[in-house]
Order: C-alpha cells, then structure tokens, then sequence
C-alpha cells in the first residue's frame, strides 16, 4: 500500500511542477511582449538625431520630413555642416536618414548642400 501512496504523492508532485511551469511560461511571454514594445515617434527622432550626430560628429538643427514605411522610419534631418560669419553664410545640410522599426539607424545619405540664407529655387508649376 505504501508504493501506492508513493506513486500518488509523485504524481501530484509533478501535476504541480507542471502547472508551476507552465504558469511561469505564460508570465515569460508577457514579458517578452512588453519588451518588444516599439518607440513611439518623438522617441524615434530623438534617437534619429542622436545616433547621426555621433556618427557624423555633427548636431541635427532640425527634421524637415518624417514617416513611417514599410522597413522602418524615413526621417530628412538638416544640420550644420560648417559655421560661418555670418550667420547667413554658413553651409548647411540635409540628410536622409533611414532607421529600422525600432528607431535603430540602419543608413543616411547627405541629399543636399545649401547656405543657411538661400531659398530654394522655385520650380515652375511647384509651391
């Protein structure tokens, strides 16, 4: 009778390791859930603007364009790419940034060239 009893306790005692277990699986997933929670836009730019600035040596001025795409974030970011006197004569740049869905920068490209008091050209039949 006592190897029955035996054999009863053991069950009960892996019914609970596994309940235990399982329990403790499910409590995993939340986590993992949450962890994978995706940055909103402003965290995005923030991270945008951070991540070229160390990588170009440069501080981002401003964010002329911003969207979501399929691969990512698209951000254009303009800088100062060298100072001048005055103020209106410094070199500035824009920059197409690319970054995955979770704000990481994954390329960027300068576009373009301009001093900081010119207007872009007017193109006809454009506003």
């Amino acid at each position: 009778m006592s190897n029955t009893n035996n054999a009863k306790e053991s069950q009960s005692s892996q019914n609970s390791q596994n309940s235990s277990d399982s329990h403790n699986t499910t409590d995993d997933a939340t986590d993992n859930t949450t962890a994978t929670k995706r940055p909103g836009p402003m965290e995005v730019l923030r991270q945008a603007r951070g991540q070229l600035a160390e990588l170009t040596g440069m501080e981002a001025e401003s964010v002329s364009s911003f969207e979501q795409t399929e691969e990512g974030w698209a951000l254009e970011v303009e800088v100062l790419e060298l100072e001048r006197v005055p103020d209106t004569m410094s070199l500035m740049a824009s920059y197409q940034v690319q970054l995955d869905p979770d704000g990481q920068l994954t390329g960027y490209r300068r576009v373009r060239r301009y001093e900081r008091g010119r207007a872009d050209a007017h193109r006809p039949g454009g506003r």
